[in-house]
């Protein structure tokens, strides 16, 4: 099975303040860096996309006594399932995130920080979590997610990720043309452009 490009939106759950944030959609998620303590102070994700590690900016605070790295085994390991709890810290405050748990394909991890307020749950039935979204400042105030099905390995889709690491292969052995070879590169393949129409004309 693999991602399909069809991404969808769910959330966010919790509080209106802070900022809002959206890391976008990815091909998958390698990793998840949660720090807290009373609630959620901040996180992290370190993305996969197309076989390329992405790291994802720190959302919320620098506070938080406890800090959890969550390693996904990717690409074998998909997250399927985030769920928490959201509350205001203080009486008349803006909700923000109190805890976080995911689910992945193999395991549970979580959940980390108070399990106090509202719960919310969403779990991914044929497909996976492969980005977040939602609000922060000194914490993370709210969090939501991008989902994306899980489709049939297509030959097609093997033929390109052999091209691609083949490619990227070739490419860490040699390195890149210098660039007065690139420029003589693109001198001949206009030059091949040019009699092309000249002939056509």
């Amino acid at each position: 099975m693999v991602v399909s490009k069809k991404l969808m939106k769910v959330g966010p759950w919790g509080g209106t303040g802070g900022h809002p944030w959206d890391d976008g959609g990815h091909s998958g998620i390698r990793s998840i860096t949660v720090s807290y303590d009373r609630f959620i102070d901040s996180i992290s994700v370190e993305y996969d996309h197309d076989g390329l590690a992405v790291p994802g900016e720190r959302h919320g605070g620098a506070g938080g006594n406890h800090t959890t790295q969550i390693r996904l085994g990717f690409p074998d390991e998909h997250l399927t399932g985030v769920s928490g709890h959201y509350s205001p810290i203080a009486a008349g405050g803006s909700p923000v995130i109190r805890s976080l748990a995911f689910r992945s394909n193999q395991r549970a991890y979580g959940p980390f920080g108070v399990a106090e307020g509202a719960a919310f749950t969403f779990p991914v039935d044929g497909g996976v979590i492969v980005g977040f979204c939602g609000r922060s400042g000194w914490q993370l105030d709210a969090v939501g997610l991008y989902v994306a099905p899980l489709r049939p390995e297509r030959m097609y889709d093997r033929v390109q990720k052999l091209g691609l690491s083949a490619y990227r292969a070739v490419m860490h052995r040699i390195g890149p043309p210098p660039p007065q070879q690139q420029q003589e590169q693109a001198k001949q393949e206009n030059g091949k452009a040019q009699k092309q129409i000249t002939h056509k004309t």
